[in-house]
């Protein structure tokens, strides 16, 4: 029995499964951790691989760990599934991620900085912000709606509602009923203030970053779109290629491929949501300008003829994230593509 050399860490709220292996793959640790002592622990440990799934803090851990000497290796929780042997608890757990770590075809995580997190709590909040504001959008719309008050959809049509709200004279409207709908607008009114405040953050760090100003070049990408994707991304060139970028934010076929034929299906879903759905917004954005101004872009205007236009969202999608990797990857500016009018 040898020195360890690979660790399984399954991190949990309070305490911690460790799995040990040497060299030859013998068990040298199995032992439970409570949290204020993982650090004592490892710092006793010679320089080692330790695995750890890629969920809720890993990043801070695999920071602190680093921090030690050790090399730490992030997963998808998805892909260590596949070496859990028998029922689930932590030690099964722990030494699923020990066996997973050492295998020479998986894929890994890279670990976040703190300044990365940071701004994807951002994003996050606003994000959160922006759901509670369509609710209280909504709970007004119905509510009035008992009453008989109508407005348009969008961000006008629940100003016109606020602005009933706000008269009290209004007798169309119960007193009773007043009283509520004004609480409601009161929260959706504090609540627009914030997510103003965090946008004026976001571009704040959008224009002190150099890679932020480059990406918002490409047509679809705005502020938000840049600073997620630097957020997220990080290391650039941990993908291969572009196609690679796109598979992991989940804007490719899915495949069910056997016995040589092809069948590909939807997109996969996969991978980043938030980017996905950021990407796909900013396309459609670029379609829709492109529907009532018209477009120079050749390759978009056959694509708009011959698929429905939420297809070819996807694809502009698709497009936009390989063109985001070829620039921060060679370092270039955007450059738009000299194209003929469609014939």
């Amino acid at each position: 029995m040898g020195e360890v050399s690979t660790i399984g860490l399954d991190i949990a709220k309070s305490v911690f499964q460790i799995h040990g292996v040497d060299a030859d793959g013998t068990v040298v640790i199995r032992k439970r951790v409570s949290r204020a002592k993982v650090l004592e622990f490892f710092s006793d440990l010679p320089p080692c691989l330790v695995g750890i799934e890629a969920c809720p803090t890993a990043h801070h851990w695999s920071r602190e760990l680093q921090g030690l000497g050790h090399t730490v290796r992030l997963m998808p929780p998805s892909y260590v599934k596949a070496y859990l042997k028998r029922g689930k608890n932590d030690a099964n757990d722990a030494a699923a991620i020990c066996e997973a770590v050492q295998r020479p075809t998986m894929r890994f995580v890279p670990t976040k900085t703190r300044d990365q997190q940071a701004a994807l709590m951002l994003h996050r909040t606003r994000q959160l912000l922006v759901r509670q504001r369509t609710m209280l959008s909504n709970a007004m719309r119905g509510h009035l709606a008992e009453l008989g008050i109508v407005s348009a959809k969008g961000r006008q049509g629940t100003a016109d509602l606020l602005k009933i709200i706000a008269d009290a004279r209004d007798d169309h409207i119960p007193p009773a009923a007043h009283a509520c709908l004004d609480a409601l607008g009161r929260q959706y009114n504090m609540i627009a203030m914030e997510i103003g405040e965090i946008d004026k953050r976001i571009h704040a760090w959008h224009r002190a970053s150099e890679a932020c100003r480059r990406l918002e070049q490409i047509p679809g990408i705005g502020p938000i779109v840049a600073t997620a994707l630097v957020a997220e991304v990080g290391d650039w060139k941990a993908f291969s290629s572009g196609r690679s970028l796109a598979a992991w934010i989940g804007l490719v076929p899915k495949q069910h491929s056997t016995g040589g034929k092809e069948k590909l299906g939807h997109i996969t879903k996969q991978g980043n949501r938030y980017l996905r759905w950021l990407l796909v917004t900013g396309a459609m954005a670029v379609i829709r300008y492109a529907q009532k101004h018209g477009t120079k872009r050749a390759w978009l205007i056959r694509l708009m003829g011959r698929r429905p236009v939420k297809v070819a969202g996807v694809a502009l999608a698709n497009k936009i994230a390989r063109i985001a990797w070829a620039m921060m990857v060679r370092g270039e500016r955007y450059n738009e593509p000299k194209l003929l009018l469609a014939a």
